[in-house]
């Protein structure tokens, strides 16, 4: 009879150790996919974040890039500013 218990007792032990390697490897799984989803959700603020700096950046390079044209064109900039008026004024006075 204690021999019974014995063979009874090794099977469950068995199917209690797969069924914890099976639960293991669904949480892994689990924890891999969760991992998954926040890395690319952090990936895509990254590069949102880097493409506002871009823009950013271009703009700034943009107005530098006026201010330096004006300060070295300064009766250019002003006739062409007063062209650009007159043409808006006559094109909005319609």
């Amino acid at each position: 009879m204690a021999e019974d218990n014995k063979t009874h007792r090794a099977p469950d032990a068995h199917d209690k150790f797969e069924s914890s390697k099976t639960h293991a490897r669904k949480a892994a799984e689990d924890l891999r996919s969760a991992a998954g989803a926040m890395a690319e959700e952090y990936r895509g603020k990254a590069e949102e974040a880097w493409d506002d700096a871009r823009g950013k950046a271009r703009v700034r390079t943009f107005q530098d890039d006026a201010e330096q044209y004006v300060r070295e064109n300064p009766t250019k900039a002003v006739v062409t500013a007063l062209g650009i008026g007159f043409v808006l004024g006559m094109i909005f006075r319609r």
